[in-house]
Formats: structure tokens, C-alpha cells, sequence
């Protein structure tokens, strides 16, 4: 199932000094920052916020600002053999080569491929194999479309959006930097040209053909007016799009669209947050009405069509979901029955006591992800829910499963010690072979996996996974990285992380803990993690880190922590609450300042009001400025060496909370330790931050250097 190197150094090379509080070394001082005095007041509570002027992203002493931290940065971190051989071996563990799936039409087969060493994917296509055949990463094939070179620095990544059913046209787009944004074009493939009509660069969803070839269906949303389904006739001015479904929704919905039957259906899905879908049908066959299935339970659903009939995976009255379907030939007249009311539904494969996380028809069977304990498992249920058996999954890890051809399906696996890796299974005998191998600079079979549990402060039981070398004692001299993310109803699976492996091979203890916020444990988990009961994931993550230091597996001096996005909210959260506990932060792209979080509508964030909660709403505004980060730094704190990370494009969380912060910690600060910030005018939130492959590695090494050197670990011998 793969194929393996050893790595080139072990972990008998790897030395490792202690800092105690009396020989840490003298840090220079960060750059001075101008303090304006500012003060507003909300709620009837008075702010100070000295750092405002730094909002301005544009401004000539804001960009003379951020040239100076990243200078500060750098010299905090130093060019030294750590970081060196940091960034050699991140190299040889992250640079595998990519792929997507491959999109088939006619005779060929379309997809996005990066080869190892390169810094973009491109669009190629190759002949449909006669058999079917994953992508050969080493392999020529026929480029359709390469990345745009840079412009000012910026690099363009070219995406695969939709095919039309004759072949002949393809939707592509272009996305700059890390921007959420993306400009969809129409490719001719027949003239290898771009059609004349030109969408604007947006926020878009789904995007796909009807059936006759002539239109396209997309989602645009618009941070003001919302999302809408638009319509546009290929040929024609993109101006004169027409609106067909999303009036009257606000900036806070998702909505997409998906057509099944040969276009029959129409499927509109309007996501409120993490937490309540509706659903909308048309059947263009009948009455043409856009009917609502769904548009009042608090519950999310998950469509798939099949045969016929609407396959809903719903928490609808079931916390760890369920998989309920319709019939969509029933009859629907308007004086009969509402459409959407639950005793029209039928219920397929009831709740069980795992999370049901994902389904899909393979060979007219269901196919049912569960998470059981945080790890995947697929069971097996014919079309009217009679169980038949399951697929096996080892033990700690990730798993999806598709089909691939008559009685073939292919699963993918996702491990703490294996990237992921594809299976062909033979459905009527259970035989496995391997599809896609992976071939990894390193032996997984030195590395140990197991899974604790811990009380938070609450009394709640939550579980944390463990990797290290398996010949590590574990010690309170031992650098652990502890990570986690506790939010968005999504799920902190077992994965392969080259940053974890690096600091396994350094002699560190690498920890995941799965707070409340995710959907490990169903919707109660995920509600006991948002709005008012947000706090409560911090202080999962905190005790987290004390059961460590208790356990005797490390110490605060030896303890760092990791968090991105939400992430860098949980981080930034734990070592302001309890900045004792840490020794090292990295905190990136983050929200911090959530108490005026709802004032930052220049970017894509108004959506995860839902899931932080308004402080323009009085109620919500008190339990988010009792833990928002930026408000809670404090001077004269000894806070524990931090670095910040974000970029200009990141058009998802404001970077001016990352730029403020830094700012504020700086000032703060009495421990002596450094705080940085690594700040880049390309990176953003998606598309791997939209950094350029080798950026990617630059990175990763600096922000692992700095860790590792605040932990005291040195560079291995030669």
C-alpha cells in the first residue's frame, strides 16, 4: 500500500537544550509602533484600542509597518542550521506531487496535477483508459491549461469548475493569492480559446451545465445583498444573467444548486451557518414551481438523488444523523399535503450510536461513513436499509470511499503516520489492492498513535490522540506540539501532517486533542462548542495541555501550541487565559477581535456570526467580550513567545486582527520573549494560503524553527 525511504536522520542524532528561566537568550526589542489614542464605547462598555490605525491595509505607515515586522522576524528566527535542515526535511516530506479526481467525458479524462517540484498545479487531460487507472504524477500529459505567470508577485492557480456533456466546453478559474475569490471562464476545447463573455471575480459556489449544453447554473454570493442562483446563456453578456432563486436572503446563507435526472431536478440548498439547511425543489417536468422541502427545522441536511427518490444524512431528530429519502414522483398538488412535512419521508438507515459522517450508492448499495471515537468506519446498507455488512478501516484513521466501476469501488485512507493512499476493494469477494501508493521519505513504522481521554474543567470527557517515536519516553523534558480546532461542526480526523512528522523525528510529542465546537460526537457536541458555550472549547484545549504537564509527558517549558483560522482563535484564546501554561504560540490567519467582529463586512466572514455570535446583539456581545483575545491582553503579562501569520489576501478572516494583535502583544508583554508577526502581501485563507509551493515550504520551516527554538531544540548533528 506503499512505498517507503528511511529517513536520513534519526532520532538518536537529535540533541536537545533545555532553556531554563535563567539563560534564555537577550531578545531585541520589536519595532516601535505608533500608539493613537482611541477609544470607543459599546454597549455601555468603554474600549481602548490604541492600534485602530492599523485597519487601514493600504495606508503608506501600515505597509511601512508590516515591512518592518517581517524584517523583525526574520531576525528573531535567524538563518542557523536548525532552520536549514528544518526546511531540507519539510521538503523531502511535503512535496509528493498532487492531483484532483479526474473529471471523464467522451473519449478523455480532465484534471488538476502538480508534479513534485513544481510550485502550481495546471489542467491536463489524457485519453480515457481502457481500464480505469489513477494518475501517474511522473507521467506527460496534454496541457490545457497552465498557470498564469505572476503578476506584482502574485501567483494565479487554475481550478476545473464544470464540463459540458458534448465535451466541447470547459468552466476554469482563477484564483489570486489566497483569495476565496474566483474568476470562472469558459474554455472552447475544440479552438483551445476562451469564449468572450467574462464573469467577474466573486465568491462562487456551484457551478454547472444543463443538460442541453446552452447554460450554465451558478452560485454568486455578495458580501452585502447575499447569495443568488443565476442563469447565464452561453453566448451572451454575463449582464444579463437572470436571477432564478435567493431573493430575500442575506449575507449570512450559503446557497448552491444541483440538477439530477437529466436535468429534471432542480435542488436548492441554502445553508444558514453550521447549523440549519433548507431545501428548496423543481421539478422542471411539472408544475416548474420552486417548492420548499425543507425551510424551518434547526437541523442541516445532506442531499444526494438516486433512483428516483431524495436521500437526505440529516440530524433532523437525530443527533448523530440519520439518512431519510422522498420520493419525488409522489403527487405534489397544491391543495394536498405540504411536501416538506416529515411523515411524507421515510426513514432509510436510522441513528446509531457513532456520528453518521457521509454516504453515497455504490453498485445500488449504501455506503455509510461513521466516526466512531474520532475514526472512520463503513458499514453497508441496501437501498431500503438492511444492513449488509462493512468495509474494514484500521484502526486510527480517515476514510472515504466512491465507486470506481461495475462491483470496484476505491477507498481512500488518511492516517497520523501515512498520507493519504487509495485501495481498489473488489466488492463481492472484499479483496484489496493498491491503487494509488505513496511514496514518503520516511519509515511510519517507528512512529506510535494512541488515544487518550481527559476531563475538561466542565467534567466532560474529551479524547486526544498521541503520536511520537515509539522508543520516546515521554518526560516533562519532552517538546510537545499540542493542536486542536473545536468549532464549525467539523471533525479533527486522524491525518497526515509533515510538520507533525518533523517534530516527531525532532524527539517531540505531537497531540491533537478534539474539543467541543467540532462534529466528533453529533450535534450536541458541535452546539456545546458555539455562541454562548464557546468557551467551553478553550477550556477543553486548556485541559488539554494541563492532563500533559499532570501525565508528566511535558512541561510548560516545553509545551507549544498550533492553531490556523478558527484555530488561531482557540490558541490565541488559551495563552491569553492562561499564558502560564505555554512557553511557544503559532497562531495563524486568526480571529481575534470578536467582539467587533461583526464591523468587519469588507470580508467573507458574516456567515460565521452564526457560529461566533453578533456583538452588535447586546446578549451575544457580553459572552464574546469575555473571551475575545485582542481585548484581553493585558500589560505587564508575561505571555509566552508568539507568532502571527497572515497575509493582504486573506479575504475570509480580516488580517487586520492578526497585524493589531501583534501590535498589542508587543507592547504588552513583560516574559521577554518575542512576538512576531510573518505577514505577506500574496497569502490569504484558501488555496494552500496561495503561496507558491516552494513559499509553502519557506513557511512551514520558519514557523516550525521558531517553535523549535523557543522549546530549545537544536539542529541534529550532521
Amino acid at each position: 500500500m506503499r512505498t517507503v525511504k528511511m529517513a536520513s536522520w534519526s532520532m538518536t542524532t537529535v540533541l536537545l537544550a533545555a532553556l531554563s528561566a535563567g539563560c534564555q537568550p537577550r531578545y531585541p526589542p520589536p519595532p516601535e509602533t505608533a500608539v493613537e489614542e482611541f477609544r470607543e464605547t459599546l454597549h455601555g462598555v468603554d474600549f481602548r484600542d490604541p492600534y485602530r490605525w492599523l485597519e487601514d491595509q493600504s495606508s503608506p505607515a501600515t505597509r511601512s509597518w508590516i515591512e518592518e515586522q517581517n524584517r523583525y522576524a526574520e531576525k528573531i528566527i535567524g538563518d542557523s542550521p536548525l532552520r536549514r535542515r528544518v526546511e531540507e526535511r519539510l521538503g523531502e516530506l511535503m512535496d509528493r506531487g498532487d492531483s484532483g479526481p479526474p473529471s471523464s467525458c467522451g473519449e478523455w479524462q480532465y484534471f488538476s496535477l502538480r508534479r513534485k517540484g513544481e510550485d502550481l498545479p495546471a489542467l491536463y487531460r489524457r485519453e480515457k483508459p481502457k481500464e480505469p487507472a489513477p494518475i501517474d504524477k511522473s507521467a506527460s500529459y496534454e496541457l490545457i491549461i497552465g498557470p498564469p505567470a505572476p503578476r506584482d508577485g502574485i501567483t494565479t492557480r487554475v481550478g476545473l469548475s464544470a464540463l459540458s456533456s458534448d465535451c466541447r466546453l470547459l468552466v476554469y478559474h482563477l484564483r489570486e493569492g489566497g483569495e476565496d475569490e474566483i474568476e470562472p471562464r469558459i474554455r472552447d476545447l475544440t479552438t483551445g480559446q476562451d469564449l468572450d463573455e467574462r464573469f467577474p471575480s466573486g465568491l462562487y459556489g456551484s457551478i454547472s451545465f444543463t443538460p442541453d449544453d446552452k447554460r450554465l447554473l451558478y452560485s454568486l454570493r455578495s458580501r452585502v445583498s447575499g447569495a443568488r442562483i443565476l442563469e447565464h446563456t452561453i453566448g451572451t453578456p454575463v449582464s444579463e444573467d437572470r436571477e432564478i432563486f435567493g431573493a430575500g436572503y442575506g449575507p449570512t446563507a450559503f446557497i448552491n444548486v444541483s440538477q439530477a435526472e437529466k436535468g429534471r431536478y432542480r435542488l436548492f440548498t441554502v445553508s444558514h451557518g453550521w447549523s440549519r439547511t433548507e431545501i428548496h425543489f423543481q421539478d422542471l417536468r411539472g408544475s416548474k414551481q420552486v417548492l420548499p422541502l425543507v425551510t424551518d427545522a434547526e437541523a442541516r441536511f445532506y442531499p444526494r438523488f438516486h433512483n428516483g427518490k431524495l436521500y437526505l444524512r440529516t440530524n433532523f431528530g437525530a443527533d448523530n444523523n440519520r439518512i431519510l429519502a422522498i420520493d419525488l414522483q409522489r403527487p405534489r398538488a397544491a391543495t394536498g399535503p405540504a411536501f416538506g412535512e416529515p411523515e411524507l419521508w421515510e426513514e432509510i438507515v436510522p441513528e446509531g450510536p457513532d456520528v453518521m459522517d457521509d454516504f453515497r450508492f455504490i453498485d445500488g448499495k449504501l455506503h455509510v461513513t461513521y466516526l466512531h471515537n474520532v475514526s472512520s468506519q463503513i458499514k453497508i446498507f441496501s437501498a431500503s436499509g438492511v444492513p449488509e455488512g462493512e468495509i474494514p478501516v484500521p484502526e486510527h484513521h480517515s476514510a472515504s470511499i466512491r465507486g470506481l466501476e461495475k462491483g470496484r469501488a476505491l477507498l481512500t485512507l488518511n492516517s497520523f503516520t501515512q498520507p493519504a493512499h487509495t485501495v481498489q476493494i473488489d466488492l463481492e469477494t472484499g479483496g484489496q489492492s493498491v491503487w494509488e501508493a505513496t511514496e514518503i521519505d520516511y519509515d511510519p513504522g517507528t512512529v506510535a498513535v494512541r488515544q487518550v481521554w481527559y476531563e475538561s474543567k466542565d467534567g466532560t470527557r474529551v479524547p486526544m490522540f498521541l503520536v511520537h517515536h515509539k522508543d520516546l519516553e515521554l518526560s516533562a523534558q519532552t517538546p510537545a506540539l499540542l493542536t486542536g480546532y473545536g468549532g464549525f461542526n467539523s471533525a479533527n480526523r486522524p491525518r497526515f501532517n509533515p510538520t507533525a512528522i518533523l517534530w516527531i523525528e525532532m524527539g517531540g510529542l505531537y497531540a491533537v486533542a478534539n474539543l467541543r465546537g467540532g462534529s466528533e460526537f453529533g450535534e450536541k457536541w458541535h452546539r456545546a462548542g458555539m455562541l454562548e458555550n464557546k468557551q467551553n472549547v478553550f477550556d477543553d484545549f486548556i485541559a488539554a495541555a494541563q492532563w500533559l504537564v499532570a501525565s508528566g509527558y511535558t512541561d510548560p517549558s516545553r509545551l507549544a501550541i498550533r492553531g490556523g483560522s478558527n484555530g488561531g482563535l482557540l490558541v490565541a484564546s488559551a495563552f491569553t487565559q492562561r499564558p502560564e501554561l505555554f512557553r511557544a504560540v503559532l497562531c495563524g490567519f486568526p480571529d481575534l477581535d470578536m467582539v467587533r467582529f461583526y464591523t468587519f463586512t469588507t470580508n467573507n466572514n458574516l456567515p460565521a456570526l452564526l457560529e461566533y455570535g453578533n456583538g452588535a446583539e447586546a446578549e451575544q456581545f457580553e459572552f464574546l467580550r469575555r473571551y475575545s483575545p485582542y481585548q484581553r491582553v493585558e500589560p505587564g503579562v508575561a505571555y509566552p513567545a508568539v507568532m502571527l501569520t497572515s497575509g493582504d489576501r486573506d479575504t475570509r478572516v480580516p488580517p487586520l486582527q492578526a497585524r493589531k494583535m501583534a501590535a498589542r502583544l508587543q507592547s504588552a508583554t513583560s516574559s521577554g520573549l518575542p512576538v512576531v508577526l510573518r505577514y505577506h502581501e500574496e497569502a490569504g485563507h484558501a488555496a494552500g494560503r496561495g503561496r507558491p509551493f516552494s513559499a509553502r515550504i519557506e513557511d512551514a520551516a520558519a514557523e516550525m524553527t521558531f517553535l523549535l527554538q523557543q522549546l530549545g531544540v537544536e539542529a541534529p548533528s550532521p
